[in-house]
Protein backbone atom coordinates (compact mmCIF):
# COMPACT_ATOMS: atom_id res chain seq x y z
CA UNK A 1 0.00 0.00 0.00
CA UNK A 2 1.43 3.56 -1.05
CA UNK A 3 1.29 6.22 1.34
CA UNK A 4 -0.61 9.41 0.37
CA UNK A 5 0.35 12.87 2.18
CA UNK A 6 -1.89 15.76 2.60
CA UNK A 7 -0.49 19.26 1.72
CA UNK A 8 -3.16 21.98 3.10
CA UNK A 9 -4.16 24.10 0.14
CA UNK A 10 -2.90 27.14 1.25
CA UNK A 11 0.98 25.94 1.17
CA UNK A 12 2.42 25.72 -2.38
CA UNK A 13 3.58 22.14 -3.21
CA UNK A 14 6.97 20.92 -2.75
CA UNK A 15 8.82 21.09 -6.02
CA UNK A 16 10.88 17.94 -5.29
CA UNK A 17 9.73 14.33 -4.53
CA UNK A 18 10.91 12.07 -1.40
CA UNK A 19 13.52 9.76 -2.78
CA UNK A 20 14.31 12.36 -5.74
CA UNK A 21 17.53 11.98 -7.05
CA UNK A 22 19.20 15.34 -7.24
CA UNK A 23 22.60 17.43 -8.03
CA UNK A 24 22.83 17.43 -3.97
CA UNK A 25 21.58 14.01 -3.39
CA UNK A 26 18.69 11.73 -2.60
CA UNK A 27 15.60 13.76 -0.57
CA UNK A 28 15.29 11.72 2.31
CA UNK A 29 12.65 14.36 4.21
CA UNK A 30 10.60 17.42 3.20
CA UNK A 31 9.70 20.25 5.73
CA UNK A 32 7.38 23.01 5.81
CA UNK A 33 7.98 26.68 7.26
CA UNK A 34 4.30 28.35 6.99
CA UNK A 35 4.68 32.49 6.98
CA UNK A 36 4.21 34.19 10.12
CA UNK A 37 5.74 31.56 12.16
CA UNK A 38 8.98 31.87 13.67
CA UNK A 39 11.23 29.47 11.69
CA UNK A 40 9.46 31.15 8.51
CA UNK A 41 10.88 34.38 10.32
CA UNK A 42 14.06 33.22 10.77
CA UNK A 43 14.31 31.30 7.80
CA UNK A 44 11.87 32.21 5.24
CA UNK A 45 8.78 30.63 4.57
CA UNK A 46 8.81 27.43 1.82
CA UNK A 47 9.81 23.98 2.06
CA UNK A 48 12.85 22.19 3.38
CA UNK A 49 14.70 19.32 1.91
CA UNK A 50 17.08 17.22 3.64
CA UNK A 51 18.90 15.53 1.42
CA UNK A 52 21.83 12.78 1.48
CA UNK A 53 24.66 13.39 -0.96
CA UNK A 54 26.45 9.76 -0.25
CA UNK A 55 24.50 6.95 0.55
CA UNK A 56 27.50 5.75 1.83
CA UNK A 57 27.65 7.98 4.38
CA UNK A 58 25.75 9.34 7.21
CA UNK A 59 26.04 12.63 6.43
CA UNK A 60 23.07 15.37 5.35
CA UNK A 61 22.53 18.53 4.05
CA UNK A 62 19.14 20.54 4.76
CA UNK A 63 18.56 22.86 1.57
CA UNK A 64 15.96 25.37 0.84
CA UNK A 65 14.14 24.33 -2.79
CA UNK A 66 16.14 27.32 -4.98
CA UNK A 67 19.38 25.92 -3.48
CA UNK A 68 18.19 22.21 -4.73
CA UNK A 69 19.21 21.61 -8.77
CA UNK A 70 17.24 18.60 -10.43
CA UNK A 71 19.17 16.15 -12.74
CA UNK A 72 18.75 15.76 -16.55
CA UNK A 73 17.27 12.87 -17.57
CA UNK A 74 21.05 11.54 -18.59
CA UNK A 75 22.27 12.05 -15.68
CA UNK A 76 19.65 10.26 -13.85
CA UNK A 77 19.44 7.60 -16.53
CA UNK A 78 23.96 6.96 -16.05
CA UNK A 79 23.15 7.30 -11.91
CA UNK A 80 20.25 4.11 -11.81
CA UNK A 81 22.08 2.22 -15.03
CA UNK A 82 25.34 2.42 -12.88
CA UNK A 83 23.35 1.01 -9.88
CA UNK A 84 22.21 -1.55 -11.72
CA UNK A 85 25.47 -2.94 -12.97
CA UNK A 86 26.72 -2.46 -9.30
CA UNK A 87 23.60 -4.96 -7.90
CA UNK A 88 24.04 -7.36 -10.34
CA UNK A 89 27.76 -8.08 -9.93
CA UNK A 90 26.76 -8.59 -6.20
CA UNK A 91 23.88 -10.71 -7.07
CA UNK A 92 26.50 -12.66 -9.71
CA UNK A 93 28.95 -12.77 -6.80
CA UNK A 94 26.34 -14.19 -4.49
CA UNK A 95 25.39 -16.68 -7.06
CA UNK A 96 28.66 -18.08 -7.68
CA UNK A 97 29.02 -18.41 -3.37
CA UNK A 98 25.94 -20.09 -3.19
CA UNK A 99 26.59 -22.54 -5.92
CA UNK A 100 30.10 -23.11 -4.07
CA UNK A 101 28.46 -23.83 -1.17
CA UNK A 102 25.62 -26.44 -2.48
CA UNK A 103 28.81 -28.32 -4.59
CA UNK A 104 26.69 -27.33 -7.55
CA UNK A 105 23.12 -28.00 -6.74
CA UNK A 106 20.82 -25.14 -6.15
CA UNK A 107 16.93 -25.00 -6.15
CA UNK A 108 17.04 -22.79 -8.94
Amino acid sequence: MQSTISIPQYWGYPRFALEQRTQQGIILELYYYPSGTELAEQFNDGWRYVLMPNKNSDETSYLQEDQIQPLTPEELFHQITAEIDFYQQQISILNRQLTVLTGGFTNA
